[in-house]
């Protein structure tokens, strides 16, 4: 049904409403009002003359009741169309103030729409930053396991390098004892030997004198050229005589110049020779 349906409908029924309440006021007017007549004053009097005549009083007429015109009839069309328009204006208003609400409705919805789209966009910001915070803690954390990582790993790699240094030199540094007590047994044995050499040809230039005694212990120091050719002879302690001492002194002498060692790195200017009997 259509909106100008609609409204005729109550129109109609409210137009035949009012013109059935203006019909029932006229009517109710009416009967109701009581006519103002104006009634002829009536005077009672009696002629009297010398001839008088008795005249009977005449009957008095009753007065007559004037009957008022006949009201107009009110026009119940312009009212029902006055009336038509004003429900329909109220109902453009009702309808008018619906539309309002609805639109402001609207609004409100629109605005609670957008409020909560701002709150969600707001706490999925707030979630994604949070993310982006874990995230990057994550990171932190990662990287720094990995340079903790990596730090213990050279750490432990300058440890092994230390470690395989100190072997090497341990290894190293027994290598050049062994060797050094090699060269040092080596060479106590060349020079034992280059010593016992001097001695055996002293010894063999030696004429051992009376006094002589068993037990004979004297240590005698030589100093010599790398030629071997002595040059001084200072004795140690000594247990023999004057007489011992030149015989050996003038063996020393004799010998020079001394044997030369077969190794040279064990040549030395000055050696002890030790004389026992």
């Amino acid at each position: 049904m259509s909106r100008p349906t609609v409204t005729a409908v109550p129109v109609t029924i409210s137009l035949l409403l009012h013109a059935a309440l203006f019909a029932s006021l006229v009517v109710a007017f009416d009967f109701d009002r009581k006519p103002d007549l104006a009634l002829p004053l009536a005077m009672n009097a009696t002629l009297v003359t010398e001839n008088a005549v008795v005249i009977p009083p005449q009957a008095e007429e009753p007065p007559k009741v004037e009957t008022p015109p006949p009201q107009p009839q009110p026009d119940t069309q312009e009212q029902e169309r006055i009336a038509a328009e004003q429900k329909m204006r109220e109902e453009e208003a009702r309808a008018e103030k619906a539309r309002l609400q609805k639109i402001e409705q609207e609004k409100q919805e629109a605005e609670r729409q957008r409020l909560a789209e701002e709150e969600r966009k707001r706490k999925e910001a707030e979630a994604a930053e949070e993310r982006r915070r874990k995230e990057a803690e994550e990171e932190r954390r990662r990287q720094e396991a990995e340079e903790q990582r990596l730090a213990d790993i050279e750490r432990q790699r300058e440890e092994n390098e230390r470690l395989r240094r100190e072997a090497e030199d341990a290894e190293r540094q027994a290598a050049l004892e062994q060797e050094s007590r090699l060269v040092q047994s080596m060479t106590a044995n060349a020079k034992a030997a280059y010593v016992f050499a001097i001695q055996q040809q002293v010894k063999r230039h030696w004429v051992q004198p009376v006094t002589a005694e068993q037990g004979l212990e004297c240590a005698v120091k030589v100093t010599q050229t790398p030629g071997g050719v002595v040059t001084n002879v200072e004795f140690g302690s000594c247990n023999g005589d004057a007489t011992v001492r030149r015989s050996i002194d003038a063996a020393i002498r004799k010998a020079s110049p001394l044997p030369a060692p077969r190794d040279p790195s064990v040549f030395e200017r000055e050696v002890t020779i030790n004389f026992n009997t």
